[in-house]
């Protein structure tokens, strides 16, 4: 997806971001603005985000494409929205579900019990 006369790459990104550099599958650290990674077949980047965003688009990714002897050519962009996604349990049984509930992690049996009760439907009710 370079452009053409492309033979160099840089990458910048928001602190949200983490971005990684794979040449021929094996990944390099990506240091401070100014690196920059030649075009060559095997090269990818990698980047992901760890937490939600607080905002729609609240993260990016910026890729600086250069030609023979640094000069600039174009740039790419990506906007990036994290979502949290959490499966929250009434783990107390007392009818609030609660995100940081202690009970999640362990389940114990009876009526003073904790822990998530799940029901399965394991049949088929569609042929």
């Amino acid at each position: 997806a370079a452009p053409a006369g492309a033979v160099a790459f840089g990458v910048k990104h928001t602190e949200g971001v983490s971005v990684a550099v794979l040449c021929r599958g094996h990944p390099e650290a990506v240091p401070g603005a100014g690196t920059r990674w030649p075009l060559d077949e095997g090269t990818a980047l990698s980047f992901s985000m760890s937490r939600a965003s607080s905002e729609v688009n609240d993260n990016k990714v910026t890729v600086s494409f250069y030609a023979e002897g640094g000069k600039p050519i174009n740039q790419a962009g990506v906007f990036l929205t994290g979502i949290g996604i959490s499966l929250d349990v009434d783990a107390d049984r007392d009818g609030v579900v609660e995100k940081n509930s202690p009970n999640k992690a362990s389940w114990t049996w009876g009526p003073e019990g904790h822990g998530a009760v799940l029901l399965v439907s394991c049949d088929k009710e569609f042929p």
